[in-house]
């Protein structure tokens, strides 16, 4: 059964927005007193909070899908609709979160860190919040936005200052039950620790961490064995720990042979930037299992070779507690060294989710299509308002135009080439596709006409030109006449 889970994928739906309400107060003798429809909630956030009493992703493992409350609609009277309920969802310390293109979005090294993975989607506004001087009586209302939907993953890398690495059954397991309170399980057999295990230990005055990291073998960083998929839970370490068994009974292996096999592994492995590579850490060495006569004799043998080659060894055995105090204090030493070196260092600067750029609000793309070319509108601020707009109603269709050409959508559509009838689609995939017509405006009218055309200068055009003017001059005719009989028949009467 599945116990411990240090990677998962997760699928998040945020909140949607509620719709804005439309709506028109009712008074006595006074049936229409004027909008007074309610916004849209918003949506609820899918946020993740670095937890320190979580230490496994496996209840994700389980679910992984997970989703927000929906904002509620927008009501009469000015009544805004109820905020979506957000879900907040613990995660271990030192979990990072990647998008699915493993970018780093966050690194949740702090206990009580929040993280929005999923934003709500936005409330629409109601027609007493569209109302203004020029348009009194909105008949619509704006319609919510989805919230954010898609995939991130989790990943857990350990946060301890202290890795315990070696061959399977050289007694990481029992050093760290001998040093902390932990019990991990202990057996005689490779592989017994499947998961990394943490334990607290207590030198004197200074508490640190010690993490059991799974039994790592020969070709680990090529993926055999489990040392690959564990050996993340390093990275973060302060120092390393060596255990090696003095008292194996495996052919062809002794505790040097069993260093170069780890500390190969180790080098091979890659940090992340920014981080110093394993072997550049604090490194000691505990022959374990000297409580064994044989396995005494040997730890004597290979010690002075250890020191040659620069490392602090310790002879131990988890058993009879022989020398767990003098590496428990030498261990101790090098966390609270690294402590006040780092104490003034200031934190690495925390990565925002999705960052905005400064780049303009919107784009034109021209692509090629069956038909012809296709002109595709990108941009945030263009796709939202389409998502907000009831195509149903033709005054919220008028004002999704007047934003659109507010915005400038119109002058760079000219620029791209575009002429009246071309295809237009706003956002990727499919979007909203719709034959494009310029507005006119009584400064200056955009003209679309083919290069070297001018339809001003077209004939049909000048001939309608013509009838209208013939038929504005046969009404002021008209009209001058009527009011010089009526001047007639006024002075008549006098």
């Amino acid at each position: 059964m599945v116990t411990f889970v240090d990677g998962v994928t997760l699928h998040l739906r945020a909140g949607r927005g509620g719709n804005g309400c439309v709506s028109v107060r009712r008074e006595k003798f006074k049936p229409l007193a004027g909008p007074d429809g309610g916004n849209g909630g918003n949506g609820g956030d899918v946020v993740l909070v670095a937890d320190a009493q979580t230490t496994t992703l496996l209840s994700y493992h389980h679910s992984p899908h997970r989703s927000a409350g929906n904002g509620g609609f927008g009501m009469g009277d000015n009544r805004s609709g109820a905020l979506g309920d957000s879900l907040e969802l613990p995660v271990p310390v030192g979990t990072v979160v990647k998008d699915v293109d493993g970018t780093v979005l966050v690194d949740m090294v702090e206990p009580g860190m929040r993280f929005v993975a999923a934003p709500g989607g936005r409330g629409g506004l109601g027609n007493a919040a569209l109302s203004s001087p020029k348009r009194k009586a909105p008949g619509f209302a704006l319609l919510g936005t989805p919230g954010w939907e898609g995939e991130v993953e989790l990943e857990l890398k350990t946060v301890a200052d202290v890795a315990l690495v070696g061959f399977p059954s050289a007694g990481k397991s029992s050093l760290i039950a001998a040093l902390s309170a932990a019990r991990p399980k202990i057996a005689d057999y490779p592989f017994t620790t499947l998961h990394p295990n943490l334990g607290v230990v207590q030198a004197g005055d200074i508490r640190y961490t010690v993490a059991d990291v799974p039994g790592l073998i020969e070709g680990a960083s090529e993926g055999k064995g489990l040392g690959l998929e564990f050996l993340r839970h390093v990275e973060r370490c302060t120092a390393l720990v060596h255990v090696l068994d003095c008292a194996t009974l495996e052919p062809g292996r002794d505790p040097l042979s069993d260093l170069d096999v780890i500390v190969a592994e180790l080098a091979a492995y890659p940090v992340p930037e920014g981080q110093p590579p394993l072997l550049e850490r604090p490194q000691i060495v505990a022959l374990n299992k000297i409580d064994v006569p044989e396995a005494h004799e040997l730890a004597d043998f290979v010690r002075a070779d250890l020191e040659e080659r620069g490392y602090r060894v310790f002879e131990i055995s988890t058993v009879s507690r022989a020398g767990l105090r003098e590496l428990s204090f030498a261990v101790a030493a090098i966390v609270e060294e690294h402590r006040v070196a780092t104490a003034n260092v200031p934190a690495p600067e925390r990565i925002v989710i999705r960052p905005r750029g400064a780049e303009q609000e919107f784009h034109v793309r021209v692509e090629g299509g069956t038909y012809g070319q296709v002109y595709r509108i990108l941009g945030e601020k263009p796709v939202r308002w389409v998502q907000q707009t009831d195509f149903q109603n033709d005054e919220a269709v008028g004002f999704l135009a007047d934003r659109l050409n507010k915005l400038g959508v119109e002058d760079e559509l000219v620029r791209a080439g575009a002429a009246a009838g071309a295809t237009v689609v706003i956002g990727e995939g499919d979007g909203v596709v719709f034959d494009w017509q310029p507005s006119l405006t009584s400064a200056a009218e955009v003209m679309v006409a083919p290069r070297g055309t001018d339809p001003r200068f077209d004939d049909s055009t000048r001939r309608t030109t013509h009838q209208r003017r013939e038929r504005y001059h046969e009404r002021m005719d008209a009209k001058a006449a009527a009011r010089a009989e009526l001047d007639a028949e006024r002075i008549g009467d006098e």
